[in-house]
């Protein structure tokens, strides 16, 4: 597993994966910067000192800087969503790169590339709740953020690379059946997340990971089963 995450590091700071990243940090700051005015906006509005100069410039300066840190925390998670948009392209880069002569995987199309981005956002969000809740319990703490947070966001990347690939149903079969590795690959790609600067290239890291992974698990059940048909003994 570590082998594969040393090669995916290597390819998201690749040419045509930084291309994909300023995209999508582009579009997501371009959000949050709509999101950090309007907030300020609308506290300025609802709390009308401008009686007090003084009082209405402190409350503008400290609702800026309080959006400003608030909207820091949810940059990766923002930038996760569009990275998905992107997540078909990334993959394909990756399969035409290392896996030449495997068959191509299906791109999904946008509107259902939507709706598996913003269920990653609430997964992801969810996921910081409980483990946010688990922190305060003592004895679990890290260790809890990074269990669930494993968990979840492993399954989610993996089932989208599997999807490439076979059906939903079928791609959740295989995550199960694969369960340790895709728990340890999101536990190192949630190990990224808490990271921050470098959290922004997690989205992009997590995909390009994920699409080794299901690679190597279907190379491997191919081959057990060339074995089994050719009658060579499996240890």
């Amino acid at each position: 597993m570590l082998s594969l995450a040393v090669r995916s590091v290597a390819q998201v700071l690749s040419r045509p994966f930084r291309t994909i990243l300023w995209k999508s940090l582009g579009i997501t700051l371009a959000l949050l910067a709509v999101l950090w005015i309007a907030i300020e906006w609308c506290v300025t509005y609802l709390i009308d000192l401008s009686a007090y100069a003084w009082a209405d410039t402190a409350l503008s300066v400290v609702t800026g800087i309080g959006a400003f840190i608030g909207l820091g925390f949810l940059i990766a998670s923002v930038a996760t969503v569009f990275v998905a948009l992107y997540q078909d392209e990334i993959a394909e880069k990756v399969e035409a790169a290392d896996y030449p002569t495997d068959p191509t995987g299906r791109t999904m199309p946008l509107i259902p590339s939507i709706i598996l981005s913003v269920n990653f956002l609430g997964v992801v969000i969810l996921g910081n709740i409980v483990a946010l809740f688990l922190l305060l319990i003592p004895g679990v703490n890290v260790v809890a953020f990074f269990l669930v947070n494993g968990y979840l966001i492993g399954r989610e990347f993996f089932e989208f690379a599997a999807m490439r690939f076979l059906a939903p149903a079928d791609a959740k079969r295989l995550g199960k059946a694969h369960g340790e590795e895709v728990f340890v690959a999101g536990l190192i790609i949630a190990a990224v997340l808490v990271i921050p600067i470098v959290n922004l290239l997690a989205p992009i890291f997590g995909t390009v990971l994920m699409v080794h992974l299901h690679k190597c698990i279907a190379h491997a059940k191919r081959l057990h089963r060339a074995c089994k048909a050719s009658g060579i003994p499996l240890r």
